[in-house]
């Protein structure tokens, strides 16, 4: 079967919960480490999805990550090919670049668990049929992006507008971190770059998102079982 293709962009920000999805349909998972080595092209033909995590950058910042303008060009390639798509964080905003919409600073980061109120269009999607009307989710971002146009608006927040999207049948953008688990979660808390962001931020406290996190994790959980096992349906349907 064609294994799905992750691009990851640090090591602090793995598949998390995504890779047991993909394993409850047998599918198989590929890194390509960019802040490893940079390859000129990705063997997209050969797979059954893509998966594009999240990251510190923006999608602006080429001269620093020379990657970033290759996986814009990777992107649009998987999604004119109809493949599934799957872009978490910096992959959602990478994926709106590629379809043509402004990537942009969100004014106020969002950090930590946050209610993400869906939009009447999510009740009939393929991944958020079923979910609840306001769901509360893990965040990680100072950045957004607009709608791409021909996209259909999944979800919001009080504080950023776009917050899920899909474009196509199978592409999909998630401002939110779904993929989260208790041991991701410490290790972005504990992680030097992510502190010196947080300590800089009086709006934002750790020890409240620790405290938070037992308690809150368990519902987005069930939002992950749903969307997530559904996008692994997908690439497991693409592989065949």
């Amino acid at each position: 079967m064609k294994p799905v293709l992750v691009l990851r962009h640090v090591p602090h920000e793995p598949l998390g919960a995504v890779e047991n999805y993909l394993r409850d349909f047998a599918l198989e998972f590929h890194y390509i480490d960019l802040f490893r080595s940079v390859p000129a092209a990705i063997p997209l033909e050969q797979a059954a999805a893509l998966v594009v995590m999240g990251g510190p950058m923006n999608v602006d910042e080429v001269d620093r990550y020379a990657f970033l303008g290759l996986e814009v060009g990777w992107i649009r390639q998987a999604i004119d090919a109809k493949m599934p798509v799957l872009g978490i964080c910096l992959g959602a905003q990478l994926m709106a670049k590629a379809l043509g919409a402004r990537v942009y600073s969100n004014g106020l980061q969002e950090i930590g668990w946050y209610p993400l109120e869906l939009t009447p269009a999510a009740a009939a999607d393929p991944l958020f049929a079923g979910s609840h009307a306001v769901e509360i989710v893990f965040q990680w971002h100072g950045d957004t992006f607009d709608l791409p146009p021909g996209a259909v608006h999944l979800a919001r927040s009080e504080y950023c507008k776009h917050q899920a999207f899909r474009y196509g049948p199978s592409a999909y953008g998630f401002q939110f971190h779904v993929e989260m688990t208790p041991e991701l979660i410490e290790d972005w808390l504990s992680e030097p770059g992510n502190r010196c962001t947080l300590a800089a931020l009086d709006y934002i406290d750790e020890s409240t998102i620790r405290a938070q996190t037992p308690t809150r994790l368990p519902a987005m959980r069930a939002l992950a079982g749903r969307v997530l096992s559904r996008f692994a349906r997908l690439a497991a349907r693409h592989a065949k």
